[in-house]
């Protein structure tokens, strides 16, 4: 007997009317806002009447360094978050929404997998209720500004610009950080000439797109907080206003209230406050909402939606983008003390497979089968890939916190190889190392993980962040290279010098860091595998999002416009005579 699809499993899924699942989970009627009968935001004034209700266990799953052979992290926060239910609580998923430029080029979908799945996972996959066109818009919408006031200012004279009211603001074009963003992959716009024509249309210069998810404005989407849809909303006012687009030829930082664009922006942006409220296959509440990138920005899901769902759970399952050196990282030192919220729980996620890439094993090729390495037993290999484990799980206990590892289970595994990963887990200090099966059994698979993670939750947390605020800039940088990715040394370029001078001198040295490197390897350098040390990192430049609230240093290239490989997933997408969508998987 053949096992079912992803796809037959999603569709063939008993889904009930979101207005019930909101309705179980505490909500109240006019708190939510249908999107048809399958999803619906959640109003942010239900805050208002929720406040009071104690808060739920907060849980953040992270993962392994990533590896082409892929964890399961999406998987195992919905399949854990079935499992909590299987136990009797009310838990609740709070996870990213998924970038259609991925989803239609190598990643295909995000919502999960097998029994353990975001449903309908097509539209969790595609348009959603249309936060990312928003943010599509209104970070166009400054890209236009810019070019439009850099061409009108060179051609009215300053009584011209006086009788406008407007203020002269010598923009620097070429120190100008703000390009233009699409929701897809499309390496051909990295780098492109705008203003080309004549006269009238416009100003030529080489700028240039950037994938939507990477916008500041995503990025704040993220951090806004609030205890009700006025507060969140002037959060977000402020935030837009202090976005940094870049400099005068005077130095002085040009932000959106400059450019009287940041009200035009938030108009824009008003309706994603709101998260979106779906549910997994197994009937728990999910909520979707934002989805900055996890490489330079900080990956994480939305303050907002871990809010409501924290005053409406018993446990909130929520996910951090990469591994525990990038989105958990984040987590802790940005989101969490933006929100104040301290979580009680990680769930490190590995598998048997993934932790054998680390320890050395053969190179894996996309659509080629796996070397027998990787599907039959080695625990020589396996143990040489342990190092990497052992390195996140001290990442994630040095905030404090309980971490719980979950081995994600795959068919080729043997008993062996999951004692030895729970045996070197637990001997480097893990809380406990267990087997999950959700992908196969949904939350009964996933139970003894839940378990696991109620018992770690209800052990005190001493949870504190890496580095303080008041530290200098260099001096935050230095603390996550060498405590978080072992470097012994880091190494600024003369651009990165006077890039955290200058930003000391504006007043944005207190923000915290968010380190922009590859997602491939614990350091800055995707090629050394396993939990490397001794090495010194390079940081080439420094960038502020100011309205977001973080410093990013740059740790090498990084690309923020993807590109589309030679057989993109969008090639498998279609639709069947019935209506289904087929090969988001």
């Amino acid at each position: 007997m053949s096992f079912p699809s992803d796809l037959e499993i999603a569709y063939g899924a008993n889904l009930r009317p979101i207005s019930e699942i909101a309705v179980e989970n505490g909500l109240e009627q006019d708190e939510v806002i249908p999107f048809g009968p399958t999803k619906a935001k959640v109003h942010l004034d239900s805050l208002k009447r929720i406040a009071s209700n104690p808060m739920g266990k907060y849980v953040d799953v992270t993962a392994i360094t990533p590896t082409p052979l892929g964890e399961g992290k999406t998987t195992t926060t919905v399949g854990l978050t079935q499992g909590l239910g299987t136990l009797g609580h009310q838990a609740i998923s709070a996870i990213r929404q998924p970038s259609m430029g991925p989803t239609f080029g190598i990643k295909g979908g995000a919502a999960g997998g097998g029994y353990s799945q975001v449903v309908p996972m097509d539209e969790f996959n595609l348009h959603l209720t249309g936060d990312i066109h928003a943010i599509t818009a209104a970070h166009n919408l400054v890209s236009a500004a810019i070019d439009a006031r850099w061409y009108h200012e060179r051609r009215l004279s300053d009584e011209q610009m006086e009788a406008l009211d407007l203020e002269r603001l010598r923009i620097d074009i070429f120190n100008t950080s703000w390009r233009r963003v699409l929701d897809v992959n499309d390496r051909a716009l990295r780098n492109v000439i705008v203003g080309l024509g004549g006269r009238l249309d416009g100003r030529p210069r080489e700028t240039g797109f950037d994938i939507t998810v990477a916008s500041e404005l995503m990025a704040i989407l993220a951090l806004v907080d609030g205890d009700s849809y006025t507060s969140a909303l002037r959060n977000l006012r402020e935030r837009c206003g202090r976005v940094v687009i870049g400099y005068s030829k005077y130095k002085k930082p040009i932000t959106l209230d400059d450019l009287d664009v940041a009200g035009a922006v938030t108009v824009l942006m008003k309706d994603t406050l709101h998260p979106t409220l779906m549910q997994t296959i197994e009937g728990q509440a999910a909520f979707v909402h934002a989805g900055p990138f996890a490489n330079i920005a900080h990956g994480n899901s939305s303050i907002l939606a871990d809010r409501i769902a924290l005053h409406l759970g018993d446990y909130v399952v929520t996910e951090s983008g990469f591994g525990a050196d990038m989105g958990m990282e984040k987590f802790m030192d940005i989101k969490c003390r933006v929100s104040g919220l301290k979580p009680d729980c990680v769930v490190l996620v590995a598998t048997v497979r993934a932790l054998k890439t680390h320890g050395g094993g053969p190179k894996v090729v996309a659509g080629r089968d796996l070397d027998s390495a990787y599907t039959e037993e080695n625990l020589p290999l396996l143990e040489a890939g342990m190092a990497n484990l052992q390195s996140h799980i001290a990442t994630a206990k040095s905030y404090g916190v309980p971490v719980v590892v979950a081995i994600n289970r795959f068919p080729t595994d043997t008993r062996r190889e999951h004692d030895l990963i729970k045996q070197m887990a637990e001997a480097a200090g893990a809380y406990a190392a267990v087997t999950s099966e959700h992908h196969a059994k949904g939350g009964d698979g996933a139970r003894e993980l839940a378990e696991a993670v109620v018992d770690a939750s209800n052990e005190e947390s001493t949870f504190d962040y890496l580095y303080p605020l008041d530290q200098p800039i260099k001096a935050k940088i230095e603390t996550i290279a060498k405590e978080v990715y072992g470097a012994a040394d880091v190494e600024y370029s003369a651009t990165a010098n006077s890039q955290i001078a200058e930003f000391e001198k504006s007043g944005f040295g207190y923000l915290p860091i968010c380190m922009a490197k590859t997602h491939l390897s614990i350091s800055h350098d995707p090629a050394l595998k396993g939990a490397p040390s001794g090495f010194t990192i390079p940081v080439r430049e420094v960038r502020a999002s100011v309205g977001a609230g973080f410093i990013y240093p740059l740790l090498g290239e990084m690309r923020t416009m993807p590109g589309l490989g030679t057989k993109p997933a969008y090639m498998n997408v279609d639709i069947d005579d019935n209506g289904n969508v087929v090969g988001l998987f």
